[in-house]
């Protein structure tokens, strides 16, 4: 079965340049740095003890931000590298000014490539987050002898189904992983099918994602063009769910004049499509990278940018979270919950259950089926107590998480 893996790889290879050609065209990758992906690097790495945190994504990323924050100040950690493999999240990490915390793109998990990323990095221990399973990369980091982390693990119904269908294969990467953290007991469960050796429930990093308050903080003179108006957010939309909530807007606005509804995309290449889309609906629409802090006669302000999200959802006490109307399984609630808002979403949510289950415990969140529903439902006053019952147990979280990370960090640094 790995020969066959690595056999498709070989193929994808060999189309590879025009595949990366026509992600340059549509601005998914960097037409300098996606070179990274074939472990041509353009860092270095420095003397000393190395810790490798890798994710696919932004949310992936910023679930481990407050972990790197800590190793920064660590004196017995001399580098610290982040990969992943998209371009939104290349450049959110830009918005934190680490000193010692360099990014890279994941390489290709092709034999030659993750044999020369490895041994150029030498990392002292792997940390994977999420849902990363990368069958060659494992295999060689078993092979050099690295310890591998899977935190913050996630494994659904979905996925684990499609993982025994190939059992055997399965079971041999699966347990090269030294130690797994699962978010939830769904995850232990299907992890221990897949014979992975240690596994440790501590919780969902992601209730404990912290922010940069000097980052997040949005142009005062637009910040005092929102406080004049009634507004609500539409977060990590997907298509469709941008005229869903457009149509939303124009049921709000019989009620509410003064109205401004904030979407947020999940992918911000789309923004031009959005926007006529929105304008067939007769309605004006700006954009946040146009800079135009006057909001008169505005209904929808379009957030175009990366790593935004934090400012809107701060200002807004209502927010719909998207992926959840369409069938994507649902976008990160938490980040929204955190600040007090309300949570807003549609029924396809498997990617979130245990995280939905909660917030609904807590009465944080409600589920919409249609946008009429969502407009009756949509309220402007303030909740700091939902939000405080979040930071409460993100900060329960992150602390375990920490305690764990330290024992693994220190006992291997003191092996080499």
């Amino acid at each position: 079965m790995f020969f066959l893996y690595q056999i498709f790889l070989t193929i994808l290879i060999l189309i590879s340049p025009v595949i990366i050609f026509f992600r340059i065209i549509k601005n998914k990758e960097d037409k300098k740095r996606f070179v990274e992906k074939f472990s041509i690097f353009s860092k270095k790495r420095v003397k000393g003890k190395l810790i490798w945190f890798h994710g696919a994504s932004v949310g992936e990323i910023l679930s481990v931000i407050p972990v790197i924050k800590k190793y920064e100040k660590d004196k017995s950690v001399n580098q610290i590298l982040i990969t992943s493999s998209t371009l939104s999240s290349s450049k959110v990490l830009l918005k934190f000014k680490f000193k010692k915390t360099i990014h890279q793109f994941y390489p290709v998990d092709y034999f030659f490539f993750t044999n020369k990323f490895l041994k150029y990095w030498r990392p002292d221990i792997a940390i994977f987050i999420d849902s990363e399973i990368w069958p060659c990369m494992f295999k060689t980091l078993d092979n050099l002898k690295i310890p591998l982390v899977l935190l913050n693990a996630r494994i659904t119904k979905k996925t684990f189904i499609r993982w025994m269908k190939i059992k055997k294969f399965s079971k041999f990467i699966f347990s090269k992983i030294s130690v797994a953290f699962p978010q939830n007991l769904e995850t232990k469960k299907y992890l221990k099918k897949l014979k992975v050796k240690k596994i440790n429930v501590i919780g969902n990093l992601k209730f404990a994602e912290t922010e940069n308050k000097n980052q997040d903080k949005i142009n005062h003179q637009l910040e005092l063009q929102f406080k004049n108006k009634k507004i609500w957010v539409a977060s990590s939309t997907h298509a469709n769910e941008e005229v869903f909530c457009a149509k939303v807007h124009i049921e709000l606005k019989k009620k509410f004049k003064n109205l401004v509804t904030i979407i947020i995309p999940r992918h911000v290449h789309r923004a031009k499509k959005i926007m006529q889309e929105i304008k067939n609906l007769k309605l004006k629409v700006i954009t946040h990278s146009s800079k135009n802090i006057k909001l008169k006669d505005t209904d929808i302000y379009l957030v175009d940018t990366f790593g935004e999200t934090k400012k809107f959802h701060k200002m807004s006490h209502s927010v719909f979270i998207g992926g959840s109307i369409v069938k994507k399984g649902g976008q990160n609630p938490l980040e929204a919950a955190r600040y007090g808002a309300k949570i807003f979403h549609g029924p396809n949510i498997d990617n979130f259950k245990d995280v939905y289950k909660l917030l609904r415990s807590l009465q944080i969140s409600s589920l919409i089926n249609s946008y009429k529903k969502l407009a009756t439902s949509i309220n402007f006053n303030p909740s700091k107590a939902n939000g405080n019952k979040i930071k409460k147990i993100g900060r329960r979280i992150l602390t375990k998480t920490i305690k764990e990370l330290d024992y693994l960090i220190k006992d291997e640094f003191k092996k080499t």
